[in-house]
């Protein structure tokens, strides 16, 4: 097609949420290869419970069960789920969260396009609120010894020679302790726990949602603003504090990949429904959440702060759009002097 008008065939939803699945299938390639085939339980367990949550709540609300079941948005829901909970949780935790997110944040408020807040961080919020210590507990990178992951899951929890703390639990005992600082420079030498940028295993995982997240770019699933300022802000503070008192804070390096960073950057703070939707706004909405989160992880009680975060400026949305809106064709922007 040579000339204009040009007229694009319109995404439809199953379309966009099949390609968001397809984009975390690097990380997931990623944690498979370090921490075991666990979470393939959890995502197939997951995937099972938001499929029946979603269409019992489309048949009480006598809405066409197999055209919304068929969309994707619940099994993107659901996998989100699984990889921001630990790979080793109780199976009834990831089922309690899994219906939380489906029926409270989702069809409580109306269903899909409805809801204010982002259902799996929902979901992460209530579950590491309810059950921290379960929330907590993290395989030990390189552990891929099936059976007793499986039985972590489903059977007895003996979790003593499989388990340990996560990267940034780690990282922010050490950094509250001013008698432990000394350590720091050691404790990023463990390669058991820290690897060459971030979290041992964490980092590659991070680097698999990265490439994943890019392919969302070219594919015009998702624009640059929101992962741009996201990571651009967490980038900035933690590399300025890092340069202030490298003894106190973590470098950016960290930040960036380990935890849930990466995967926040391109699948969480993009969902269109719960977060801004002017350009301006998309800017403001994720440096507000990667400045929430920075400040959850170095100050407050939780080593990850992403779901907190954007749970609270899902909540000032509609405030950041309303001032962000673009002057209207022809009208002047408020305050410019008229000619």
């Amino acid at each position: 097609m040579n000339n204009s008008p040009y007229f694009l065939k319109p995404t439809s939803v199953q379309s966009v949420m099949l390609r968001v699945l397809v984009a975390l299938l690097p990380g997931i390639a990623a944690y498979i290869w370090f921490f075991g085939a666990a979470i393939v339980v959890q995502i197939a367990l997951a995937s099972i419970t938001a499929l029946a949550a979603e269409a019992l709540m489309l048949r009480m609300r006598s809405k066409p069960v197999m055209m919304f079941l068929s969309d994707g948005s619940a099994l993107v829901t659901a996998w989100l789920i699984a990889l921001t909970f630990p790979p080793i949780a109780p199976w009834w935790l990831t089922v309690v969260g899994v219906v939380a997110a489906i029926v409270i944040a989702k069809h409580l408020y109306g269903g899909l396009g409805q809801n204010p807040f982002n259902p799996a961080m929902v979901a992460f919020a209530l579950m590491i609120v309810a059950y921290p210590s379960l929330m907590s507990q993290w395989p030990a990178a390189d552990f891929t010894d099936f059976v007793p992951l499986w039985n972590a899951i489903f059977g007895e929890r003996q979790l003593d020679a499989i388990t340990m703390a996560t990267p940034l639990d780690a990282l922010r005992t050490v950094l509250r302790d001013p008698e432990q600082r000394a350590m720091i420079a050691g404790l990023l030498g463990n390669k058991a726990t820290f690897g060459n940028v971030g979290g041992h295993g964490w980092e590659w995982v991070a680097a698999g949602h990265l490439l994943g997240g890019l392919w969302l770019l070219q594919q015009r699933i998702i624009t640059w603003h929101m992962p741009a300022a996201f990571l651009t802000t967490l980038l900035v503070i933690s590399g300025g504090f890092s340069l202030y008192d490298a003894e106190r804070f973590a470098g950016p390096g960290f930040q960036l990949f380990t935890g849930g960073a990466m995967l926040a950057a391109f699948f969480i703070v993009t969902d269109p429904v719960s977060g801004c939707t002017t350009p301006r706004g998309k800017l403001f909405f994720a440096a507000g959440i990667a400045l929430l989160t920075w400040i959850i992880r170095t100050f407050g009680a939780y080593p990850d702060g992403i779901a907190f975060a954007v749970l609270l400026m899902n909540i000032a949305a509609p405030l950041i759009d309303m001032y962000t809106q673009p002057p209207v064709f022809g009208h002047k922007i408020k305050g410019e002097d008229s000619k």
